[in-house]
């Protein structure tokens, strides 16, 4: 659903620009306090076509899990919970390619140890804008969302008393323009 006029992009291959970019999390410990983190590990597609509409793909490296905690991290690799062994990654693709706008939804697949769901992420577009630094133009764009861990059968042994079984997903990307 977009809310304001469409973005028009370069086309091409954007790249991501790490060094700008994060993937947090939160979830709900004891139903009383969230934790939060981040995966310190995940590559981005993202090719506007000729029709200006982009593809989207994303990919998160779990053993990239930090809350900052060593202890909790490590327990949360394990096959407690996450099983990075068995799981070693998120993987994130739009169903059909979309038109970026001020505000919208991209409807796209998750898939995490072979189970596969669909998942609606919330964008706020930041726009473009060009880097004095370096003279290349970037896009920004923040994107958030909820997975379910029953839905992908992770930790289904630990009570949602106890971890919730509701995880959200938040995004900051910045990308790079395609070069000429």
């Amino acid at each position: 659903m977009t809310t304001s006029a469409e973005t028009a992009l370069k086309t091409g291959s954007w790249a991501l620009d790490t060094a700008h970019s994060s993937v947090g999390f939160t979830v709900r410990h004891l139903g009383i306090s969230k934790v939060r983190g981040r995966f310190n590990s995940f590559e981005t597609g993202f090719v506007v076509d000729e029709s200006g509409s982009a593809t989207i793909e994303a990919t998160i490296y779990l053993d990239s899990f930090d809350t900052g905690n060593e202890d909790r991290d490590a327990h949360v690799r394990s096959a407690d919970l996450l099983d990075v062994e068995k799981r070693p990654t998120l993987h994130f693709k739009v169903v059909e390619p979309v038109r970026v706008a001020e505000d919208f939804e991209v409807t796209g697949e998750v898939t995490l140890g072979g189970v596969t769901r669909p998942v609606t992420l919330d964008v706020e577009w930041g726009g473009v804008q060009e880097n004095p630094g370096d003279g290349k133009r970037r896009a920004g764009f923040a994107a958030s969302g909820t997975l379910k861990r029953s839905d992908f059968d992770v930790a289904t042994a630990v009570p949602t008393a106890m971890l919730s079984d509701k995880i959200g997903i938040d995004l900051d990307i910045q990308l790079l323009e395609p070069e000429d």
